[in-house]
């Protein structure tokens, strides 16, 4: 009986087009090689806050030294939550190559609180996902959702940035 329970509800869910809303947000965060645009864009269809803006608020005193990937680059570090309005959507940990940005990127880097992917969209990177774990992945604090580490590579190939991004609870809220 609670099996032909389960299978009504998956034929109306499919009948219509409801689909639950992690995958929704998976498939959000696949669509965009910047994880910044994605969360702008699921804010704005989730109406967590208007206008659907995403700011950073960086979490300081934890720096954590470079993957091997990035070992002796002249690495930068940030840690930061990204919010929509009140919001909390994701904490993402993000090592990048200063070599590779200009010297006006790496100065809103150092002195803003303004989205990594945001500074760096002129440079038109790709995204790499390296893994994708439902739940919290080692460096995400309690309450993860969804955690991705990432790799941002320019058109060239070069790797750009190395990141641990931590989805929060309020992407399904």
């Amino acid at each position: 009986m609670a099996s032909r329970r389960i299978c009504i509800a998956v034929a109306v869910a499919l009948q219509c087009g409801c689909t639950p809303p992690l995958p929704r947000f998976e498939k959000t965060l696949a669509a965009q090689d910047s994880a910044t645009a994605a969360l702008g864009a699921w804010c704005e269809a989730r109406h967590i806050a208007s206008p659907a803006r995403i700011t950073a608020s960086r979490i300081r005193g934890d720096d954590a030294p470079p993957p091997a990937e990035l070992a002796g680059a002249n690495a930068g570090y940030r840690h930061v939550r990204l919010s929509c309005g009140n919001s909390v959507l994701s904490e993402a940990h993000n090592w990048y190559s200063r070599d590779l940005l200009t010297p006006e990127m790496n100065r809103v880097l150092d002195t803003t609180d303004t989205p990594f992917g945001t500074v760096v969209a002129p440079l038109h990177f790709r995204r790499e996902r390296l893994s994708s774990t439902r739940g919290a992945a080692a460096g995400c604090p309690a309450g993860t959702i969804l955690s991705h580490r990432a790799r941002l590579t320019l058109p060239g190939g070069q790797p750009l940035a190395l990141l641990v991004e931590c989805y929060t609870r309020a992407n399904l809220d």
